[in-house]
């Protein structure tokens, strides 16, 4: 079980890394002036995105999985597990609209500023708090 839950660890930092880094790229994107920078930061972003962000995710879900299922009465019936679950569907939402940007970015079509970028960015930050307080203080 130690073993699963280091790489539920591992992987979720890494997952959070990439979560903290892409948005900001997005705003180094929107601040963006020549055709050359716009191209590098698309690549930048799809990569970070389909290269580290997506599996980290996935990993992530299985190993937690993994872990839930080792007592799963006991997990499924804890009211801090139910918040936790909330709030990393909500970041599996996020994370799925960072890839909409990501998209939208090579095309092009994207609407918004630097300053929504940055206050997107600041996103993450709140569920990994929620996340680490409910996994180790467990207040309720």
């Amino acid at each position: 079980m130690l073993w699963v839950k280091a790489f539920h660890i591992v992987s979720m930092v890494c997952w959070f890394a990439a979560l903290f880094y892409l948005p900001r790229l997005f705003v180094y994107h929107v601040d963006a002036t020549d055709a050359l920078s716009r191209d590098r930061f698309s690549i930048m972003e799809r990569r970070l995105y389909r290269g580290i962000a997506t599996p980290s995710m996935i990993a992530t879900i299985v190993f937690g999985g993994w872990l839930i299922s080792y007592n799963a009465d006991y997990y499924l019936s804890a009211g801090w597990l139910h918040a936790k679950l909330t709030v990393v569907v909500l970041l599996i939402g996020y994370h799925h609209i960072c890839g909409r940007y990501v998209k939208k970015f090579a095309a092009g079509t994207v609407q918004k500023s630097g300053r929504f970028f940055r206050v997107f960015n600041e996103l993450p930050v709140l569920a990994l708090l929620a996340i680490v307080i409910l996994a180790v203080v467990r207040p309720f």
